[in-house]
């Protein structure tokens, strides 16, 4: 993850500086997330018919070529965005397939520490990936970031192999599997017909608002008289607080609260980026995503009430398609922030982003069931 957050740092940069549009910014950016949402649709069940390591070390393994190839000297932007998008779109088998192993591997509230300590080292990730990615971007170029996030696919690949148990899916044969789009479909189903698996998934999906500031980190960086290590620095605040929201939330807040205080942290923590319509400096800026970060710890509850909740036989096609919403949501928000900040400040666009964000978190908190979750009923339908 550090590694890719440094490519994207690299990319975003690059195609800005080539176009100064903050929409062409936008969209390369949006192109490292959405194929999630793809990948999530379409892939994410491979976690439940073959075995899990396989699937991670075959992504990784993958992605290490790929990569590496975009790191070739004069690669035009269109090939390297070409390429980003399938990297991408392979992180959604690898994600699913790591998620369905917690539940075997952890029970009860060890389960949710274990999601929290997921979710913090991959959060610190990022903000090293993004902190680092900007001084390194200006100092070493996009070719050297490239082959620098390719080493770290083949490092992943190798800890993965020898570091991590084999954990055999339960799942039905290939034989009785429904084709992709059916199977697709009857996972839809699913995790929105159980609203042990639908109220938590929305809250999850919320991050579309509060990332928005993500998207469009170049030209609000440079409205804020910052140049690539600013850039660094935007990125990394968000990630910065929610390391330290999850820790908070998962330590300080007992398994009986954390259910009824999701939907106050997701509508405070998208409301705090209303504050950018004042025109801030740089630090406060900062320090405005951070707390919005902070907020964002309610995230750990959310993924460990969902993957809790789906059955065993389809956990990895159930998480691929919570991800892959999500991603899909962030790249849209995204792009379309990029759209308007080529006509309005950035500052505005954030704020405005926020304060829908908070509007849906009210809105989801108040057509919820209020009843605790339960374990979705397994099978398969369709």
């Amino acid at each position: 993850m550090a590694g890719d957050q440094l490519a994207r740092v690299a990319l975003t940069v690059l195609v800005y500086d080539r176009t100064r549009n903050a929409l062409v910014a936008a969209v390369t950016f949006a192109v490292s997330i959405v194929p999630m949402f793809l990948g999530g649709v379409f892939l994410a069940g491979i976690g439940d018919r073959w075995p899990r390591r396989r699937v991670m070390v075959s992504c990784d393994v993958t992605r290490t070529a790929l990569v590496a190839i975009m790191a070739l000297p004069a690669m035009p932007v269109a090939a390297l965005v070409v390429l980003l998008f399938v990297v991408t779109f392979l992180e959604a088998p690898f994600r699913s397939a790591r998620a369905a192993m917690y539940p075997d591997v952890l029970h009860g509230d060890l389960f949710v520490l274990g999601q929290t300590i997921s979710m913090t080292t991959y959060q610190a990730s990022q903000i090293i990936g993004f902190a680092v990615g900007g001084v390194m971007v200006g100092a070493l170029g996009t070719r050297t970031s490239l082959i620098l996030d390719a080493a770290t696919f083949a490092v992943s690949a190798l800890v993965v192999r020898l570091g991590v148990d084999e954990h055999p899916p339960q799942s039905v044969s290939d034989a009785r599997r429904p084709a992709p789009l059916a199977d697709a479909r009857s996972g839809a189903r699913l995790v929105f017909g159980a609203p042990e698996l639908r109220t938590p998934m929305l809250f999850g999906w919320l991050a579309a608002f509060y990332n928005v500031p993500e998207g469009i980190a170049v030209p609000l960086a440079i409205v804020l008289h910052g140049g690539p290590v600013a850039v660094g620095a935007i990125l990394a605040a968000g990630a910065l607080g929610g390391t330290l929201g999850n820790v908070a939330f998962s330590r300080l807040i007992p398994p009986s609260r954390r259910a009824a205080l999701m939907a106050p942290f997701a509508t405070c923590c998208c409301a705090t980026l209303a504050l950018l319509v004042f025109r801030l400096s740089l630090v406060p800026t900062v320090l405005i995503l951070t707390g919005s970060g902070l907020l964002g710890g309610y995230q750990a509850a959310a993924s460990s009430a969902f993957v809790t909740a789906a059955p065993h036989d389809r956990r990895a096609q159930a998480f691929g398609l919570a991800q892959g919403g999500m991603s899909l949501g962030q790249g849209t928000a995204m792009v379309l922030a990029g759209a308007a900040a080529n006509y309005v400040s950035p500052r505005s666009v954030i704020a405005a982003a926020g304060a829908l964000g908070a509007i849906a978190a009210l809105t989801i908190a108040f057509t919820r069931s209020a009843r605790p979750a339960r374990p979705a009923r397994s099978g398969r339908s369709g």
